[in-house]
């Protein structure tokens, strides 16, 4: 079957809640546009914030070949997919490896969101028990054995290196190891669940964003982390998830100018973080 490549806008996401757009309510379309016999099916593909790089295929058995060798290479120490991104702050070191666990974890004390009742069904009773849970992404440096081996804790590798930097940002290649989502869990952060995440913990697609926190040059445009790194006169210092809520990313008034934004115009800033190559067999 046909391979196809497109580039992705950040704020797609792969797949979305019933009745939003998304990348594979629009396969079908392309599909005819393109005349394509096959329906076609997402190999690869960045999370919903971030741009770059989809593979389709047009062929079931090839899509699952190539998925199953992208997580083959990466058990074998190799690097198949690279993402170029721009930082708020420059590393202290021109290459590297972040690693670290992550963990979802429950955004707020109550964890409930209203308007879930009525699942599928107008007026109806919500099914015993659920609740929509709001879930963020929290690294954990030291995760335990049992915790990694319940898989409450994943273990996560991304190696970066700097190509150039200027004005108090920076270039980086991000190459991932760990962590990278199955199209098929690049579903918004939400969990139908009675209290508490699952046990067996899916990829995390916010993996490359939690990681450049912890190197404090956070993304451009990550309204959801970016407040994990905080300043003290002029010096960053990271910040325990608990004591940073999501906020519009801050930056100074000479990033502002020279990107050419108001204050007001900061929160519709996209996440600079852009899937720019895959490594095919």
């Amino acid at each position: 079957g046909a391979l196809l490549a497109l580039s992705k806008p950040p704020g797609l996401p792969v797949l979305a809640r019933h009745g939003e757009l998304s990348l594979v309510v629009l396969l079908p379309a392309l599909r005819r546009r393109l005349g394509l016999p096959a329906e076609l099916h997402v190999v690869k593909a960045p999370a919903r914030e971030c741009s770059g790089l989809v593979l389709l295929s047009g062929c079931r058995r090839a899509t699952e070949q190539l998925q199953r060798f992208f997580s083959n290479t990466r058990r074998n120490g190799q690097y198949p997919v690279t993402y170029r991104a721009v930082t708020v702050g420059i590393p202290a070191e021109a290459e590297g490896e972040i690693r670290t666990g992550l963990c979802w974890q429950q955004q707020g004390d109550t964890a409930v969101v209203r308007g879930v009742r009525g699942l599928g069904v107008q007026g109806a009773a919500p099914r015993w028990g659920l609740r929509a849970v709001p879930l963020q992404v929290v690294p954990v440096p030291a995760a335990g054995r049992r915790s990694l081996a319940r898989k409450e804790v994943k273990s996560t590798l991304t190696r970066y290196q700097v190509l150039g930097a200027t004005g108090g940002c920076a270039l980086l290649q991000l190459q991932p190891k760990t962590g990278e989502s199955h199209p098929n869990t690049l579903l918004c952060p939400f969990l139908l669940a009675r209290s508490h995440p699952p046990r067996s913990s899916p990829a995390f697609p916010e993996q490359l964003q939690v990681h450049l926190t912890l190197l404090l040059c956070p993304a451009l445009g990550d309204h959801e982390h970016s407040s994990r790194v905080g300043k003290v006169l002029g010096v960053p210092f990271l910040l325990p998830p608990e004591a940073a809520p999501t906020r519009t990313q801050v930056l100074d008034e000479e990033l502002l100018c020279r990107l050419g934004l108001s204050a007001q115009q900061l929160r519709h800033l996209p996440l600079h973080i852009h899937l720019q190559q895959l490594v095919l067999p």
